[in-house]
């Protein structure tokens, strides 16, 4: 809980009231411009940068000012867990030591080490970042802002981090965490994803931003918004500035920030067919505009026959017409449910028996492969099929 302080502001028609104990809450602009916003800063900085200094978690990418590996771990963090981060954090850092070694990696073998965090997109267009650094940077991760931004897949928040963390530059964030955190310091009622509530955030960030140390303020304002400040339920009588906080002082908690309607789930039936040639099962890579795009999947598509035969004429149908072979259609293998952005998937796995190539491929072209089991494990495979794949392993 927030110190006591001992000072306190005295007026000729009211009692004495400890300064913590005043609704001091962050007035915006047009009392900033009155000067009543100086004392409340310098209180929230005080405050916040003392937890931190306690609270901090240890966490990998904290005991380094490489931008690289701060790059990485922002960009991993991205709609992921903490928890779920540090392990493939560990392992891709192992691989691509610095820009240079992602550089000239093979995409699928960045996939590859990527597999499972999901969200795809984030590793392909890394990689084609770290090909323009170095090209472009001579393999040195630029300094200024304006570049960062620049580079693929990074946004206004992931270059602030990075360079305020790397660099020290007085740049300011503004994530899932910091927004809701802002939003109740603030009293802000609106939507904090929509247009204004993203402006007005901003701004407020910008204005809670101290001159020096800008990388460990940030940090530490994320760690608040993580560990105290959370969607629901708020800790807040342990949170350092709760004093500071119109939204705790009137009870606000739930309803600050406004609630974001839940998305609709859609039901989704599909059909992931394990096609046997000899000792050899078929795989394709997935194309650009498609789920997992760049990845490897077995031959998969939307099913709709519901019994017998119908279920093995659709399957038979769609194999050719996705991978240009004829299959014979086998046994079920199992069925694996799991959901992809608004799609409730039940995914149901067969099993099938080449017969004849039906389409021959272009020259050049290298989306279908046959393997191995054991050469399964060499390639990105998307979650699902990955977990497929190992019932296949005797």
């Amino acid at each position: 809980m927030a110190r006591v302080l001992k000072d306190v502001k005295r007026t000729p028609n009211r009692r004495a009231i400890p300064r913590s104990k005043q609704s001091t809450a962050f007035p915006s602009l047009a009392a900033a411009k009155r000067g009543r916003t100086k004392a409340w800063k310098q209180d929230f900085h005080r405050r916040l940068l003392a937890w931190y200094a306690v609270h901090r978690r240890d966490l990998p990418w904290r005991a380094t000012s490489d931008p690289y590996a701060i790059w990485v771990s922002e960009i991993m963090l991205q709609q992921t867990q903490v928890a779920t981060v540090i392990p493939y954090f560990a392992r891709f850092l192992s691989a691509f030591p610095d820009v240079r070694a992602l550089a000239e990696a093979r995409e699928q073998d960045v996939l590859r080490l990527w597999e499972g965090l999901g969200y795809y997109r984030r590793a392909r267009q890394m990689h084609k970042a770290a090909r323009i650094i170095a090209e472009e940077h001579q393999g040195n991760f630029p300094r200024e802002f304006d570049h960062v931004r620049k580079l693929p897949g990074i946004g206004r928040y992931t270059a602030a981090a990075i360079v305020s963390i790397a660099f020290d530059t007085p740049a300011a964030i503004l994530e899932a965490n910091t927004a809701r955190l802002f939003a109740r310091l603030s009293a802000f009622r609106d939507d904090t994803a929509g247009p204004e509530g993203r402006r007005v955030l901003w701004q407020f960030a910008e204005e809670l931003l101290p001159d020096r140390d800008a990388g460990t303020f940030n940090q530490a304002l994320m760690e608040l918004g993580s560990l105290v400040c959370s969607p629901r339920a708020p800790q807040c009588e342990d949170c350092p500035v709760h004093m500071l906080c119109p939204t705790f002082q009137g009870g606000l908690q739930e309803s600050i920030p406004a609630p974001k309607a839940k998305p609709q789930m859609e039901a989704v039936r599909e059909a992931s067919v394990v096609v046997w040639r000899r000792s050899k099962v078929l795989v394709r890579k997935r194309e650009a505009g498609e789920r997992w795009a760049g990845m490897w999947d077995f031959p998969r598509f939307p099913l709709t026959a519901r019994r017998q035969p119908a279920v093995d004429l659709e399957l038979a149908a769609k194999i050719e017409e996705l991978v240009g072979i004829v299959a014979e259609p086998g046994d079920l293998i199992t069925t694996i449910k799991h959901g992809v952005t608004r799609f409730r998937i039940t995914l149901e796995c067969y099993a099938a028996q080449y017969v004849s190539t039906k389409r021959r491929r272009p020259r050049g072209d290298e989306s279908l492969m046959w393997l191995d089991l054991d050469q399964l494990a060499e390639v990105p495979l998307s979650t699902s099929a990955r977990k497929l794949s190992r019932l296949l392993l005797p």
